[in-house]
Order: structure tokens, then C-alpha cells, then sequence
């Protein structure tokens, strides 16, 4: 089967390239100009980032395997500054580029690493988890976490391509498998309804990468950010939208110290979200019972700590829609159908968390 090629428009347009095996579109997504690359990857990947190095070697570029720690150690200040080092050491210079290789982390450690080296340089991304392909690595947002919080230091640096090879899915974790699961159907919620319903149609195929609806349900997910973040790159609108159920996760991410599943989190924030609509009068009680059965139905939390809500209120005061000390939530209108919910009251805020508490 051929690639499937999505574009994501802009200032600066490439494209997202999705099937099986197609490993060999990665010298063509650099260019013709880069001599010298990076391959930036989890280091517990060598057998995906292996034939990535021989492809790039092949195609006659000097290519430096750089290997940083797996899943969300990569994303600190200690390792971006031993990225930055090792590129002086090798010469990475503004004509070569930067190729990351891995899950959400890797990529958006890779991608702020090449956005802040010699203030940008060309970057390729091929994300290996399902997380990575549908979010993290479309879109151009890069960046780092500090104690503070998630992604509050990074870039936007649109990539000079992503190629989503969905073999590499087929090696997953279940559980992380499950975990990229909930941005996929946060975009059925709030832009493409078709995912809803492949996922309700066949919840058991949805949660396996050997699914029959695998190709399609990323690839629609894609196209949903790949639409948004080619009207809004910088995040000045529209591209809030994308956050739906973030803003909540990432205070549970935040408290668990990352080491609860990004997607997980989402979920759980998702159904607040839901929550919080319906008690402002926005959302009818049918579709917040929908958010349940869609990520239960595939091994998606729904619920948190009932004694957590003091320690989550706090965190989502450095959440990045917050306007000064007005808190900003991405709710739904209806299905498909998303808007913003500013400074909610206080009661209001914990009478929702209530409703997703055990």
C-alpha cells in the first residue's frame, strides 16, 4: 500500500507521511542540501533507530547516533545541554540537520534541540509510538519540562517533515499503545466524529495497532491537528482547541511526578472537561456519558484521587492558557463543536472534579 502524504500548511509547509515501511522517504523529507545529521533517539529504540542510521548512511550523510534517556528523563535542561554539546562536537552547522527518533519525548526533546542550535536548523522527526505520530510530532511544538511544570520552555519549530512508519507500533507496550489512544479520539470529540464511531464499531481493533481501522484512525487524527496547526501555528487561537483535556492532565501528570501515562492523564482530563461544560449549561449529560463509554471501552481511565483536587487546583495555575490569573478551558458546545470556558467559579470548578472523583 502507498504512503499516504498529509500536509500541514504554513510559513513553513512539509508533510507528515504515514504507512507501512516506508523508511525510505527519510533522505527525501531532508533534502538534497544536508550532509551532516544527528539522529537523535530513545536509547532504548537501537532497533529502530539502527536502520534509520543505515538508511541515512546509505543516502551518503555523515550521520552521529546520539541516544538520550526513554520517555519523559529526556525532556530536562542536563540532557538539552548535552544535546547542544555533542552537536558543537560533531559540527552540526545550519546546512545539516537534526533527526529525532522515538515517542513524544524524544521528539520534542529533538525538535527543541534543533530549534535552539545556532537559532535553528532543519528537523525530521519519525515518531515510533502512536502518541508521537497523532501529537507530539506534528504541529512544531518543541520543548522541555522543569520542576514547575510541563513544556513550560520550548519553541515553536515547524519540522522539515515527519514520517509515521506504523511497523514500529507493533512493538509497543500495550499500555503506552492505549495511553496514545485518548489524543485520537480527543480529536473525534472535538473536530472528526467518524473516530467515535470506528472506535465504538470495534473497541477491542482500536486498542491494537494490528487493528483494521489502525491507518485510518491515525491518519484522520493527523489530519484533524494537521488542519488546526496550519490556521494557528503559534497557538494565538484556534490551536487551543487541541488541548482539550490538558488542562486538567497536565496537573495530574505534573503531581505524579511524569510518571503517569500522558494519555491516561488526558482521559481523565477529558471527562473533567466534559464534566465542566455540563455544569456551566454547555453540554448535554449524553455526550459526558460518551466520553466514558468511548475511553473505557478501551482501557481509558475516567477517574482520579478524590482527596487530589487541592494539589490539582494548584498545578493548573501555570497551565500555558492561563491569561494572568484567569484559567482558560478548552469545552465542547456540542459534539465536534469546541470553545472556551474562562475564569469558571471556584464551586464550579470542584463541583466537576467531583463528578470524576473515586
Amino acid at each position: 500500500m502507498t504512503a499516504t502524504r498529509i500536509a500541514v500548511r504554513g510559513a513553513d509547509p512539509y508533510e507528515v507521511v504515514i504507512g507501512a515501511g516506508v523508511l525510505g522517504e527519510l533522505p527525501g523529507l531532508l533534502g538534497g542540501k544536508v550532509r551532516t545529521v544527528a539522529v537523535v533517539h530513545d536509547e532504548s529504540l537501537p532497533e529502530i533507530a539502527g536502520p534509520v542510521v543505515k538508511a541515512l548512511e546509505e543516502s551518503g550523510h555523515a550521520v552521529h547516533a546520539l541516544p538520550v534517556p526513554a520517555g519523559e528523563a529526556a525532556k530536562e535542561v542536563g540532557v538539552l545541554a548535552g544535546l547542544w554539546s555533542r552537536f558543537a562536537r560533531i559540527g552540526i552547522t545550519r546546512s545539516d540537520a537534526v533527526v529525532g527518533v522515538g515517542g513524544g519525548a524524544t521528539t520534542d526533546l529533538a525538535g527543541f534541540a534543533a530549534a535552539s542550535w545556532l537559532r535553528g536548523v532543519k528537523a525530521v522527526l519519525v515518531p515510533t509510538t502512536l502518541l508521537g505520530m497523532v501529537d507530539a510530532a506534528v504541529g512544531g511544538k518543541t520543548g522541555i519540562n522543569i520542576a514547575e511544570g510541563k513544556n513550560l520552555v520550548g519553541a515553536f519549530h515547524p519540522p522539515a517533515g515527519v514520517l509515521c512508519d506504523l511497523t514500529t507500533l507493533m512493538t509497543m507496550p500495550h499500555e503506552d499503545y492505549i495511553s496514545g489512544l485518548a489524543e485520537i479520539v480527543k480529536a473525534g470529540f472535538i473536530a472528526d466524529p467518524r473516530i467515535l464511531d470506528l472506535v465504538e464499531d470495534d473497541p477491542a481493533g482500536a486498542a491494537s495497532p494490528a487493528g483494521p481501522h489502525t491507518r485510518e484512525l491515525v491518519e484522520r487524527a493527523v489530519r484533524v491537528k494537521a488542519d488546526v496547526v496550519s490556521a494557528d501555528l503559534r497557538e494565538s487561537g484556534l490551536r487551543e482547541i487541541l488541548n482539550y483535556g490538558h488542562t486538567l492532565g497536565h496537573a495530574i501528570e505534573k503531581a505524579e511526578d511524569y510518571r503517569f501515562r500522558h494519555g491516561h492523564a488526558v482521559a481523565i482530563g477529558m471527562v473533567y472537561a466534559a464534566e465542566l461544560g455540563r455544569l456551566a449549561g454547555r453540554l448535554s449529560a449524553d455526550l459526558v456519558e460518551r466520553h466514558r463509554t468511548v475511553l473505557t471501552s478501551v482501557g481509558l481511565p475516567t477517574a482520579y484521587a478524590a482527596d487530589a483536587w487541592p494539589v490539582l487546583r494548584d498545578g493548573m495555575r501555570v497551565d500555558k492558557k492561563a491569561r494572568g490569573a484567569t484559567l482558560r478551558f478548552v469545552v465542547l458546545d456540542g459534539l465536534a463543536r469546541p470553545a472556551r470556558l474562562e475564569g469558571p467559579d471556584e464551586d464550579l470548578l470542584a463541583a466537576a472534579y467531583r463528578e470524576i472523583a473515586q
